[in-house]
């Protein structure tokens, strides 16, 4: 009888405890339903641009409506509450809270991961490039501006809601593309660049000699970097020092006379053609030759750099780009060739082909290196071109090119990979062009101004006196040379919406090879200085002098001294 009681209680007290839970239940529910009880979640703002617009709830005549408010910024962090929403036909809105300010936003804006916020499913090419097989720099085939893009992800969200890269599928192929590139329609993406009417400005000069034609290549605005633990001067006045095996045993000497002069800043060889300054590893890896001939080892190398900049100066690592004997002669199917049969020799050099992508990644891998182990806080592409004076044998010349493209729009597509790669790594970018490259149209050799400058942080042009006609006066009266061409260069200047900084090569050598042979001492070099400030051409100067004598440069102590009028 006892055991039955048990059991009856038992049965009664599961019963009770199963009623009270569904009580229990069942009064959450209508205390949530009537929000009494308001959840809250943090979240991340979702959207398919940059930027979520937002609402705000208004009485109007007793009747709540929702008013368009702020653009919120894709992928901040928001509290959010579930249960009190607005819904507006078909669309259904959240509240939420962010920057201390409540808002509704549509329920598709809103995601619990921050891998989730893009919601962009195509986007078309606005700008060419190459696509890139992963973040490393590697890169794929070329996308041609207006090709549809399926977007299958994001490496990372900058501070304005924009992604730095997506990751995509075009056709077969996938990899990763800039997002700045990137636009929602096909007809956004073929358009071109035209405030102020700058893109029919280039338009109208159409390349006459072989280099390609202003109209195809990319105006758009570019954002330059300002690094806050890489600044890089106002106005740059820098000597040259060349990447021979003098370096370490000399450096000392150069950064005392340094230190008594204005001179702020070294522009220091990475690479010279023929004259590989240290034993990279990209070379062991990439071109032996180079590895074989280098100058210094890693070990003085750095001991060199680090001088430098412990003493305060700006350190600029030069690279000769597209002229490269050892590069070329290693790797044969990346060098310029003759259609007959081997490689072309113009100048006495070989040249790898800007068009090919393998001559990209060296360069680009040689550059992260140097940052890697120097700590440079610029990196400069010189021979950043074709050759020059091909016109007439162009017929015979096979320049691999693999994707069918003008020389100008080589050069500009390397310049914008490189900035992009050397960019994450802190670090400025700057590229040297002929003198001849600011008259106004596409050169020969592929370099055009405004094109490149829009791209890069500064741009050197190398306007030697003696590089002109061979017209003494051109070299014996400096000022005069510099204010004629500065004019043209400024002007070059106006023409691309972003410019670089102008920092100008300038003539530190006695000129020229042949009579009348000049000295150029301080004042020479003062009259070039004083001549390119006059024409605004103001981010300051580099010494060009090939063997970067350090007694040349004391007989040129005054002109590192001077303060130049704008």
């Amino acid at each position: 009888m006892r055991t039955k009681k048990r059991r009856k209680l038992k049965i009664r007290n599961l019963l009770i405890c199963i009623f009270l839970l569904v009580v229990v239940g069942f009064i959450i529910k209508v205390v949530s339903s009537n929000l009494i009880f308001k959840a809250k979640n943090t979240g991340y703002l979702a959207g398919n641009s940059p930027e979520v617009l937002s609402y705000k709830l208004e009485n109007n005549d007793d009747k709540e409506e929702l008013k368009k408010a702020d653009n919120l910024i894709r992928g901040k962090k928001i509290t959010y509450y579930p249960n009190e929403t607005y819904k507006d036909n078909s669309n259904t809105y959240i509240k939420i809270e962010y920057n201390s300010k409540t808002y509704y936003v549509l329920k598709d804006n809103i995601k619990d991961n921050l891998k989730d916020v893009v919601l962009e499913n195509t986007l078309y090419v606005r700008t060419a490039n190459n696509l890139l097989k992963n973040l490393d720099g590697s890169l794929g085939n070329l996308v041609n501006k207006g090709d549809k893009m399926i977007i299958k992800g994001y490496n990372k969200l900058l501070d304005n809601g924009y992604v730095d890269y997506y990751k995509v599928q075009v056709g077969s192929e996938e990899g990763y593309y800039y997002g700045e590139y990137l636009v929602a329609s096909a007809d956004e993406a073929k358009k071109n660049y035209d405030e102020e009417g700058i893109y029919k400005t280039h338009l109208a000069r159409v390349g006459k000699l072989g280099g390609g034609s202003a109209g195809n290549l990319d105006y758009y605005p570019v954002t330059k970097p300002d690094f806050k633990d890489n600044k890089m001067p106002d106005e740059v006045y820098a000597l040259y020092i060349n990447g021979s095996s003098e370096i370490k045993k000399n450096i000392d000497s150069y950064i005392e006379y340094a230190k008594t002069t204005k001179i702020n800043a070294f522009v220091v060889d990475i690479k010279d053609n023929t004259v590989p300054a240290y034993k990279s590893d990209v070379y062991k890896e990439l071109s032996p030759t180079n590895y074989k001939y280098a100058n210094n080892s890693v070990e003085d190398y750095k001991e060199a750099i680090k001088k430098i900049k412990d003493n305060g100066f700006y350190v600029i690592g030069r690279i000769t780009t597209f002229k490269d004997d050892y590069y070329a002669l290693d790797n044969k199917d990346d060098a310029i060739g003759k259609k007959s049969g081997g490689l072309l020799q113009q100048g006495g050099s070989y040249w790898p082909s800007p068009y090919k992508r393998g001559v990209w990644e060296f360069t680009i891998k040689l550059a992260k290196e140097a940052v890697e182990l120097f700590g440079f806080n610029e990196i400069q592409f010189d021979y950043v071109r074709f050759p020059d004076r091909l016109t007439s044998v162009e017929n015979t010349v096979d320049y691999k090119n693999t994707y069918n493209e003008e020389k100008a729009q080589a050069i500009q597509r390397f310049l914008m990979y490189a900035t992009h790669q050397l960019h994450e790594k802190g670090v400025y970018v700057s590229a040297d062009v002929f003198g001849e490259s600011s008259w106004g149209y596409v050169t020969a050799y592929g370099q055009y101004f405004p094109a490149i400058s829009n791209v890069v942080d500064a741009i050197s042009a190398m306007p030697y006196t003696d590089h002109f006609e061979r017209i003494a006066s051109n070299w014996e009266k400096p000022y005069d040379t510099m204010l004629k061409w500065g004019k043209t260069a400024a002007e070059r200047q106006l023409e691309t919406p972003t410019p670089a900084i102008a920092r100008t090569w300038i003539t530190a050598y006695d000129t020229p090879y042949w009579k009348p042979y000049v000295t150029y001492d301080g004042e020479m070099l003062s009259k070039q200085i004083q001549a390119l400030y006059e024409v605004g051409l103001d981010g300051g100067y580099m010494t060009w002098n090939s063997g970067s004598s350090l007694a040349k440069y004391k007989t040129q102590f005054s002109a590192f001294n001077k303060e130049y009028k704008k």
